[in-house]
């Protein structure tokens, strides 16, 4: 058994607004599975596909208070393209930025609720409009020991200030694991979801997820998905099999 990472799960004030803005920044469509809800896909992909991670947005009233703890980086494929997305994302909203950041080879922005995400310079890869998903943590190597067996993503690089992992066929973005002296004190805005193959038990999975180090999360109510943490208490969510 195994899962995948298929989407990022973004908290918004206006799903509808904030939704039009990534679609125009990514580049993708926009639908909707009900009210309060925006999806964005690349047009005519076939969900769900390693070559991208998806992004829903869900509308919720709870005001953002502190950094993010998981971003995206958009990908650029020139300082020439770089600085063009730049003045590009800035027309359509978003801001600069400090997060402590100093002269890093990236450009820190928030789009127009206050999420931090990076324009990093150019990597080798095609990895599509989404270059990365950046996850802080304490410990880079504990969180690639147990999200790279969560997962089917194959771990490329560990050290003491990053872990990277990617799909194991080697298309999409990267998931990145960098160490942040920032402790979690809030509920992630932005949280990783994650499905079974088909034919899998997700219960079964569910099971396995929490052998390795997740935990549950107990939100109240009848839903469709089981919610976890990770071993640094990073919500995600473990959708049904697809």
């Amino acid at each position: 058994m195994a899962t995948r990472l298929v989407q990022i799960n973004m908290k918004a004030r206006d799903d509808s607004a904030l939704g039009r803005f990534w679609a125009e920044v990514l580049g993708w469509e926009v639908s909707s599975e009900g009210p309060g809800v925006t999806n964005l896909e690349p047009p005519g992909f076939a969900y769900p596909d390693p070559v991208a991670v998806c992004v829903d947005l869900v509308v919720s009233a709870e005001p953002k208070t502190v950094k993010n703890r998981v971003h995206v980086d958009l990908a650029t494929t020139s300082a020439a393209h770089r600085a063009e997305l730049v003045a590009r994302l800035t027309g359509l909203g978003a801001t600069l930025t400090d997060v402590g950041q100093g002269d890093a080879g990236w450009t820190v922005m928030a789009d127009p609720e206050g999420n931090e995400f990076c324009v990093r310079d150019p990597l080798p890869e095609d990895t599509g409009p989404i270059a990365a998903v950046v996850v802080d943590c304490a410990d880079p190597s504990a969180m690639a020991g147990f999200w790279g067996e969560a997962m089917d993503w194959t771990v490329h690089s560990v050290s003491g200030e990053e872990a990277v992992l990617r799909s194991a066929k080697g298309v999409g973005p990267y998931l990145r694991f960098v160490r942040t002296p920032d402790a979690k004190t809030v509920w992630n805005r932005v949280h990783l979801d994650v499905r079974p193959y088909p034919g899998d038990d997700p219960e079964a999975e569910a099971a396995r997820l929490r052998a390795l180090g997740a935990t549950a999360v107990d939100l109240g109510g009848d839903v469709r998905w089981t919610v976890l943490a990770d071993p640094e208490g990073n919500e995600f969510c473990l959708l049904s099999p697809s």
